[in-house]
């Protein structure tokens, strides 16, 4: 009776066994699924943005963003340094001059926004200027690789036209991405996210690439790389998708000249707003004071004998990583931190920014070989730290201009205030120059190098001080005065003006 009861009970406590490893299965399963949703999470979010937004577009982005900025800005960016340094063999403060007029058609990219809008050709804004500018980029890097060593006011002449079709290519590219954010508000941070991913990823091939190219070809052969990403911008503007119209502005007259007048009093009502002025004025004002010492720093760590003679494979490795870096610092803002308000996201970042500075001081005076930290690790550790916060830094700014960019001429304002950030840029880098040169900078000296990298970093510690001038406002909230205040406004200052510009 005893062994009968006992069987019993063992068979009765034996399925208690079975949850248990049923719920060890199921956590295991559990473990898996979470890595794959992880894994397909990237794809579900490009389905989402391709399902609320246009496939072409999408795809537009990752050409101009990956390819046309982010490959070919840093592939240029290197193979140029070399090309001026190797080639033409000009000193440092030169070239930080000659850098400052590739940024001239950038600054024209509010002329370049104004074809766009006002001046459609066969009903499209967009299409054919992508094919313009894919034709233009291509003739100008052919023309540097294949035509010897040029005087070197053409050889500049040829990279401001490599650089004027990646600017004309943004311009029409961007004038998308402000329409888009401007009709889908909630996903302005998402395309901007998407903007930056493209723009790292392909700068991540660009540098990890370029030392190898300008190894093996050299850095004028290699400048003909340059060609085909503006071949792939001219099958863009083929194959983008545009509703064909003459004009979205409304107006009375519908000739072009008019469309002209009638964009720049859009753009001057408009930038009158402190809503407005007053974050463009800070964009400015903090590319304007980061003085670029790029060109000292990057003969500095090349030079066989004053610095760490650096490869062209391991400057190109070094960048790379960089790029990486700023995927994470993308990464960061869209999981993290596009909920806070513009103005805190900006005041940390640039505190960060002016403090991560401090780590090109100590490799200048080769503290790290102190401490006993490798030339090859701290440069590269110090280039993914600046590069994280730099990215931080950027995107709020970019997702800002898109809510201050009003319908109608959204393409020439959001590239107006582009070339307000371009003109910040290029007095950083002439500034830069400047400053190299007075302190006496050159080729082979570089004895007061650390003393210009220490005015940049007060410099940019400096900036903090203007952080006020951007909103205490996140992506969501109005920043600039509704639609009917600005309407009733216009029609008393203008007298019952055709012109209706709608904002945010």
């Amino acid at each position: 009776m005893e062994t009968l009861e006992t069987e019993k009970l063992f068979l009765e406590e034996k399925p208690l066994l079975k949850p248990i490893l049923d719920h060890s299965e199921n956590k295991t399963k559990a473990r898996r699924n979470a890595v794959v949703s992880v894994l397909l999470q990237p794809f579900q979010w490009l389905q989402m943005l391709c399902y609320r937004l246009n496939p072409s577009f999408v795809l537009g982005v990752v050409l101009v963003y990956g390819l046309n900025q982010g490959f070919s800005g840093s592939f240029f960016k290197v193979v140029t340094d070399y090309y001026w340094k190797d080639v033409q063999q000009v000193q440092p403060s030169v070239v930080q001059l000659y850098m400052g007029l590739y940024y001239i058609p950038w600054v024209m990219r509010p002329i370049w926004g104004l074809l766009t809008d006002v001046f459609p050709i066969r009903g499209y804004k967009r299409k054919p200027y992508f094919v313009v500018s894919g034709v233009l980029g291509m003739v100008s890097a052919i023309a540097i690789a294949v035509l010897g060593k040029l005087p070197a006011a053409l050889a500049l002449s040829c990279l401001v036209g490599v650089s004027a079709a990646m600017a004309i290519a943004d311009v029409a590219i961007d004038a998308c991405i402000a329409t888009n954010s401007i009709n889908i508000r909630s996903l302005a941070p998402d395309i901007q996210s998407l903007c930056m991913v493209c723009s790292s990823a392909g700068a991540l091939l660009g540098y990890a690439t370029s030392g190898v190219f300008v190894h093996r070809l050299g850095p004028q052969g290699a400048l003909g790389v340059l060609a085909l990403p503006p071949a792939t911008i001219v099958i863009l503007g083929f194959f983008i998708y545009e509703k064909r119209s003459s004009t979205v502005i409304i107006q009375k007259n519908k000739k072009d000249t008019d469309g002209v007048g009638v964009a720049v009093k859009g753009m001057y009502k408009t930038i009158k707003y402190p809503q407005v002025w007053k974050p463009s004025l800070y964009m400015f004002i903090s590319l304007a004071l980061n003085i670029s010492t790029h060109e000292g720093y990057f003969y500095w760590y090349t030079d066989p004998t004053a610095g760490p003679a650096f490869s062209q494979e391991f400057v190109g490795i070094i960048y790379a990583m960089g790029a990486l870096a700023s995927m994470f610092g993308v990464l960061i803002y869209h999981k993290k931190l596009k909920g806070y308000s513009f103005r805190n996201i900006l005041f940390f970042a640039q505190l960060l920014y002016g403090l991560s500075g401090m780590l090109d001081l100590i490799f200048i005076k080769r503290l790290n070989l102190v401490l006993g930290i490798p030339d090859s690790f701290f440069v590269i550790t110090e280039e993914s730290f600046s590069r994280i916060i730099s990215k931080i830094r950027w995107i709020p700014m970019v997702v800002l201009s898109t809510r201050l960019c009003p319908l109608g001429i959204e393409g020439t304002f959001f590239a107006f205030l582009m070339c307000i950030d371009s003109f910040g840029q290029l007095a950083s880098k002439w500034s830069g120059g400047l400053v190299l040169h007075a302190f006496g900078v050159t080729r082979h000296e570089f004895g007061n190098l650390w003393l210009v990298i220490l005015i940049r970093n007060l410099l940019r510690l400096f900036t903090l001080c203007f952080v006020f001038l951007v909103p205490n406002a996140d992506h969501m909230d109005d920043i600039v005065p509704s639609s009917d205040v600005l309407l009733k406004n216009e029609l008393e200052d203008d007298d019952n003006d055709d012109i209706k510009l709608l904002l945010l």
